[in-house]
């Protein structure tokens, strides 16, 4: 009874965390699983079936609030789902802590893209170009897909990641159409892993326990994504991305827990002074903009 108070809580928080930024609802939770001893495949399908509520909630509570592009939605949709039931069905086979190395450095340089982006604004406003194209979200979606089947978590990092780089959402839209778009891919992986696991081989309780405390944090995070300002957001899920991959990329190369500890250190002050400096800049151009106003009336 303990463990699964502990898994609610564990769930409100990744939900708290995954629906402000659009990840880390299933990195936070399968990371808890497997150091319960949970098998890889088994932890996964735990946190696919919860997230079938808490993405649904979070969606809802997005969409209520104005965070969702649904023309985004409907186009990863599938692609998500094709991707999540492959890799579901293949994960016993397929290499993914081999893979996560690889991809980790991909998202850790996109993470330090988007930060890029939003401070180098200075005190203007950040502007967003037209709708990503089909062609740019399909495949992304059966790459996030089959990634957050494989790794217990991967649909928000690749999701999120790409979308904030390309410049072409502002990111609590984007955050809302993959928190949306994410009870597909969830239903996808869950249908693989029924398929490839069985009734049997999944832990109930453990989907429940993350199920109960997601449900309750998503509409809160759906109202922090709502009043925060772009600027502020976009730093905020680049510094995450950076602190997450960079700690992936460190253990597969076999690094102390001492030496990631110190590196998480550093980049975690990193991160808290550049979400201080976007909201001065934030502040500052409000500023600007509140002068120009007044000027404008006179």
């Amino acid at each position: 009874m303990r463990k699964l108070i502990v898994l609610a809580f564990v769930g409100l928080v990744a939900q708290l965390i995954d629906g402000s930024l659009g990840m880390a609802y299933g990195v936070t939770s399968s990371t808890l699983l497997l150091a319960a001893g949970v098998a890889p495949a088994a932890a996964s399908a735990a946190v696919h079936f919860s997230e079938i509520g808490t993405s649904l909630v979070s969606g809802f509570s997005h969409h209520k609030l104005g965070n969702v592009d649904w023309r985004t939605v409907t186009i990863l949709a599938v692609p998500g789902f094709v991707g999540a039931f492959a890799g579901a069905t293949f994960l016993a086979s397929l290499p993914g802590d081999e893979a996560k190395p690889w991809v980790a450095g991909i998202l850790l340089g996109l993470g330090i893209y988007v930060i890029y982006r939003f401070l180098r604004l200075g005190g203007r406003r950040p502007q967003f170009k037209a709708h990503p194209s089909p062609y740019f979200l399909a495949p992304m979606g059966v790459v996030g897909g089959a990634l957050d089947s494989i790794g217990g978590g991967g649909w928000g990092p690749v999701g999120t990641t790409t979308l904030l780089s390309s410049g072409r959402l502002e990111p609590r839209k984007v955050v809302g159409s993959i928190d949306t778009s994410e009870f597909v891919v969830a239903v996808g992986g869950s249908l693989g892993f029924l398929f490839a696991l069985g009734s049997q081989g999944i832990e109930w309780g453990y989907a429940a326990a993350l199920l109960v405390g997601g449900v309750v944090a998503a509409p809160v995070a759906a109202w922090l994504v709502k009043h925060l300002a772009a600027r502020v957001l976009g730093v905020a899920a680049g510094g995450l991305i950076i602190l997450t991959n960079s700690k992936t990329i460190l253990e597969a190369l076999g690094a102390t827990g001492a030496t990631v500890g110190l590196v998480a250190a550093v980049l975690a002050v990193l991160w808290i002074t550049g979400i201080v400096w976007a909201v001065a800049q934030e502040r500052r151009s409000r500023e600007v903009a509140e002068l120009e106003k007044e000027l404008a009336s006179v």
